[in-house]
């Protein structure tokens, strides 16, 4: 593969099974990239991929979805956050499916997750190098508004990656890459609406009002990525790999058939782009 192509995953929540399927079709073709970025879900799955872990985000995300520490309204009183952070990203890893930390430390490979810094509004990345200290990085980049508490990272109070910058293309561009394969969570007709419960976000973020201006122009950002990425694959510097059909699962979907078919989905659509990849990248 040439060294100057970058893989971008967007998040999207348990919309996530579908790069996990991208993702385990890349790992059984030994397709491994010199760059990846990705926010939310899609820097969560990113880790399984460049340890070279097939098939762990699936048991992940369809074994526990419906474990109350994974995700509930318990864990919402408990933590003041939806989902299980501490038993996603530490006991997880450490107890249950394990994670290999060192080939994911190995891995010849420059990895970025992307933040939304809750003082300025803005994205700040981060790379493979500074999860020394476990998946505080992880944490904060899938801290969902409203549902997650802020994240301390770095004297930074960060939330979801994806408020700032959803689909971390642009980053992508500045860090130099020629080409990128860029991983959509949503069919090519979606486009993002504005931000709903904005008086609720507002009362709740009113000492973060450069937090609240980035939420509230979140869909615009999206939707102007999306116009990039048609512009860029016309150009033929861009690949797009994206549900060919309408995505049925919620972001906090808990049907398990659901997840499953979604997973299976993503598979199904990388193996049909697989050849057409494979020259892109060459």
């Amino acid at each position: 593969m040439r060294s100057d192509v970058g893989l971008v995953l967007e998040g999207g929540g348990m919309r996530g099974l579908y790069t996990c399927g991208v993702l385990d079709g890349l790992l059984a073709q030994q397709m491994m990239f010199p760059y990846v970025i990705g926010v939310s879900a899609g820097a969560c799955n990113a880790v399984s991929y460049i340890a070279k872990q097939k098939g762990r985000n699936f048991i992940v995300n369809t074994a526990y979805v419906n474990d109350w520490r994974y995700m509930s309204l318990r864990n919402l009183l408990r933590e003041k956050s939806y989902f299980g952070m501490h038993f996603i990203f530490d006991e997880i890893p450490n107890q249950h499916v394990s994670f290999d930390y060192q080939a994911f430390e190995a891995a010849d490979c420059r990895f970025i997750v992307g933040t939304t810094d809750c003082q300025t509004g803005m994205p700040v990345y981060f790379e493979k190098e500074d999860f020394k200290q476990g998946f505080d990085i992880l944490k904060a980049s899938s801290s969902l508004p409203m549902i997650a508490p802020m994240v301390d990272v770095q004297g930074k109070m960060l939330l979801d990656g994806g408020v700032s910058d959803p689909i971390p293309l642009e980053k992508s561009i500045r860090d130099g890459n020629q080409k990128h394969v860029v991983v959509l969570t949503r069919d090519a007709a979606y486009r993002k609406k504005p931000q709903a419960f904005r008086n609720l976000i507002k009362a709740k973020y009113r000492h973060y009002p450069k937090l609240v201006d980035a939420m509230m122009q979140r869909h615009e950002r999206y939707n102007q990525t999306l116009a990039l990425i048609e512009r860029m694959s016309a150009e033929g510097t861009v690949y797009v790999i994206r549900p060919e059909e309408l995505v049925k699962v919620d972001r906090l979907e808990k049907d398990v058939e659901k997840l499953k078919a979604l997973y299976q989905q993503g598979e199904n659509d990388f193996n049909r782009h697989l050849t057409a990849l494979k020259d892109f990248i060459k």
